[in-house]
């Protein structure tokens, strides 16, 4: 607070079922970072954590247009904190990370605006939907929205849009290679296909990218093993060399 640095930023988002104090509660966030910069595996940063826990759980519009949540966090909450904290606005000094749900949002932000983010950390993230169908069968379980009121170009456009690994295939290489790419996920993951296609993807089209399966799960152990790693990381684009 007596500083009057400009500092990097971390938007670190949480999964399902959290809200803005998981990666602090349970993330040990605070004594992980402190202990990373003080070792100097990572630099000083401002690590942001939304809650998007709000009413409906997602870091990305519905299908439906009525629930924004992507649009407040580009349009609102991005620019309120840049503006509220000593946060350097350029894309070398921005990275996004996140698990699960979180982790989801990470693949989304990065691919959707690969112009703000010098670095994307995914984390036993979730791929978003694998076809137009998976998403009528969400709506059905989980939305109000009946899919028969949508129309089946609103739903094939939706998809392109929030299927990282359609992004991953089909969007222009060189916005793809302007993001630094870790892709981090457990063994024993249930979401572990998804993130292996990911790779595979990445790969193929020559994406230069770290991709790490270790022993591990779906759990909180995995994810406060893997946030040295990720601090260190975007502080690689942070860093002066």
């Amino acid at each position: 607070e007596s500083s009057q640095l400009s500092y990097p930023v971390l938007y670190l988002l949480h999964g399902g079922g959290d809200d803005q104090t998981g990666w602090g509660q349970f993330g040990e966030v605070l004594h992980i970072a402190d202990k990373s910069i003080l070792n100097g595996q990572a630099t000083p940063m401002i690590i942001i954590m939304p809650d998007a826990n709000a009413g409906r759980r997602g870091y990305w519009n519905d299908v439906s247009g009525q629930w924004r949540y992507e649009d407040f966090f580009f349009e609102e909450l991005m620019p309120h904190v840049e503006k509220k904290y000593r946060i350097k606005r350029e894309k070398r000094y921005r990275a996004v990370a996140g698990l699960s749900m979180g982790g989801q949002g990470t693949y989304l932000y990065a691919l959707h605006r690969p112009d703000l983010f010098s670095s994307a950390c995914p984390l036993s993230a979730g791929t978003g939907p694998r076809s137009p169908e998976d998403i009528k069968r969400r709506i059905k379980r989980y939305a109000a929205d009946s899919a028969e009121d949508l129309s089946d170009d609103l739903i094939e456009a939706y998809f392109k849009r929030h299927s990282a690994l359609h992004l991953a295939e089909t969007m222009p290489a060189d916005k793809l290679k302007s993001v630094r790419w870790y892709i981090d996920c457990g063994d024993d993951d249930f979401l572990y296909e998804g993130n292996a296609l990911m790779h595979i993807a990445l790969r193929k089209r020559d994406i230069k990218h770290e991709y790490r399966v270790r022993d591990g799960a779906h759990n909180w152990s995995y994810w406060r093993a893997s946030l040295p790693q990720v601090l260190a990381f975007v502080s690689d684009a942070f860093h002066q060399h």
